[in-house]
């Protein structure tokens, strides 16, 4: 059994999706380590030491479980990578030579403050895949404790102070086992675990979330590759392994199908769910480390920071201070590439032969056929049909029923006066016509998409209108009896809105 280090051309394009994932959260918005949400940090793939971990319900393990297809003698390829938390104190130079902990050092264009930086860590394998049937493997790993110092240096090259970076030892392991599954494909199942199996116990009764993540493994995800053969996509797999995929169990991860589109070689197992082949949009100019957000509003309010605030961001970590210098030195044709694309409709057009290059191996790109949609011929059940003024469709070819009508106007043109009119419609609930005026009882619950639902349950509501969607449901808007603020949001249209099981009539509707 060999344990060298994989290729790492194998995984260079699906790392840039990779370290999104190990970097998802690292600092947000406004960057500065004073901020509330930076005071609470590590949320994705979090391996806590075994011993802490059950009394704060977090784990100390996760599980991935995969389909594959080897072939021949395949080699997988695995890499664990992961955070290890390393907590940086501040202190300052004092006029005896010594140093003294200090919560906050000036410098002309930074702050310095105690911080917890992450250090990426990574345990690289490479195993055959025939050695892994049966009871599997496992690889154990360790990272010392370690403590290291840097000076800082002012202006005129003078000592002001140090930084003391310090970090606990950790000790891990990855099993790897696989399965060979019944049928007539040579597939089986990958098993993967990755567990923190660091001993470290609290000494003076229970320890909080803090003493524990220098000795956790943070933001961990695995990257497995075959050199020869390929994975089963999780989330789309074959009609035939479907049955299979579905038998597989991940514990606090998921794989996807990862690198470049088309290839099913890498796999990227992420404690953040994916889609196959996630990729970096082309417009990003940078890591932010919040995917969730907007980077185009990132990036505006990042450069809008006072100067004192650049100032606390950048002594906060040398990626914050990257954040900054890339929001205040960020171009505007990049920022106004940030504004947005559309890539849902180069997948209907196809390929834009000024945009996207010539076909490939010098192949004519063909014209993208043009988009026809069908046209609506009457309105859904919840609307008149139509009476207004119409025109048979086209010329009346063969076939074509003369009763079938193109309206002027469509059916949902609020324009048409003949079809849905929200002051006027009413619905059955219960058995009682609804419209504007009656009143109802909210039970919200069925389909509860508002935490405020569980506030106006059970509260009576005036209908302010009954409208329909381009689907054929039916919706009421409502005001809730009591609200001080009631005609405000009746002059200004902005209503809470139910369906019509969520309501019930009252007596008076």
């Amino acid at each position: 059994m060999t344990t060298t280090a994989a290729p790492g051309s194998r995984f260079d394009t699906a790392r840039h999706v990779a370290d999104a994932v190990l970097f998802e959260g690292y600092v947000l918005y406004p960057y500065r380590a004073s901020a509330a949400k930076n005071r609470l940090r590590w949320q994705f793939g979090v391996l806590v030491p075994p011993a802490w971990g059950p009394a704060h319900e977090e784990h100390a393990l996760q599980q991935t479980e995969i389909l594959m297809e080897p072939k021949g003698d395949a080699t997988l390829a695995v890499e664990l990578r992961f955070l290890h938390a390393q907590r940086r104190t501040v202190e300052r130079l004092r006029d005896d030579g010594g140093f003294t902990e200090v919560a906050e050092l000036h410098l002309d264009d930074r702050v310095l403050v105690p911080w917890d930086e992450g250090a990426e860590e990574r345990v690289e394998l490479s195993v055959r895949a025939a050695e892994l049937a049966g009871a599997g493997a496992v690889f154990p790993f360790r990272r010392p404790a370690r403590e290291e110092t840097e000076p800082v240096l002012g202006p005129d090259g003078r000592t002001l102070g140090r930084l003391v970076r310090r970090t606990e030892e950790i000790e891990g392991v990855v099993r790897l086992r696989t399965t060979e599954l019944d049928g007539p494909y040579r597939v089986v199942r990958l098993t993967a675990v990755v567990e923190n199996t660091s001993p470290w116990t609290p000494e003076d009764g229970p320890a909080d979330r803090d003493a524990a993540l220098p000795r956790s493994l943070v933001a961990a995800h695995l990257l497995l590759g075959l050199d020869t053969g390929s994975f089963l996509s999780m989330t789309d797999p074959p009609e035939w392994a479907k049955a299979a995929a579905a038998s597989c169990v991940n514990l606090h991860t998921w794989p996807v199908l990862a690198g470049e589109a088309g290839r099913r070689d890498v796999v990227l197992s992420s404690p953040i769910i994916l889609e196959d082949h996630a990729a970096i949009a082309p417009e990003s100019a940078g890591a932010m480390y919040d995917s969730t957000e907007i980077d185009e509003i990132l990036a505006l309010r990042t450069a809008a920071l006072t100067d004192q605030e650049k100032r606390e961001a950048r002594g906060t970590d040398a990626r914050a201070a990257a954040v900054i210098e890339l929001a205040d030195t960020m171009p505007p044709e990049v920022l106004e590439r940030l504004h947005g694309a559309v890539r849902g409709l180069r997948d209907v057009t196809g390929p834009d032969p000024v945009l996207d290059g010539p076909a490939l191996f010098g192949e004519p790109t063909a014209p993208p056929p043009p988009l026809t949609a069908p046209p609506l011929t009457a309105p859904p059940p919840t609307a008149p049909p139509p009476t207004g003024p119409a025109r048979p469709v086209g010329a009346g070819g063969p076939g074509v029923d003369e009763a079938v009508f193109r309206p002027d106007t469509p059916w949902w043109d609020p324009a048409r006066a003949d079809t849905a009119d929200p002051a006027r419609d009413r619905v059955s609930v219960e058995g009682v016509p609804v419209g504007v005026g009656s009143r109802v009882l909210l039970r919200p619950g069925l389909r509860r998409t508002d935490a405020q639902d569980l506030f106006v349950r059970g509260r009576a509501a005036l209908v302010e209108a009954v409208l329909h969607d381009v689907d054929g449901g039916v919706h009421l808007a409502v005001t809730v009896e009591g609200d001080p603020g009631a005609d405000i949001r009746r002059e200004q249209g902005r209503f809470l809105y139910f369906q019509p099981d969520e309501v019930s009539p009252l007596e008076d509707a």
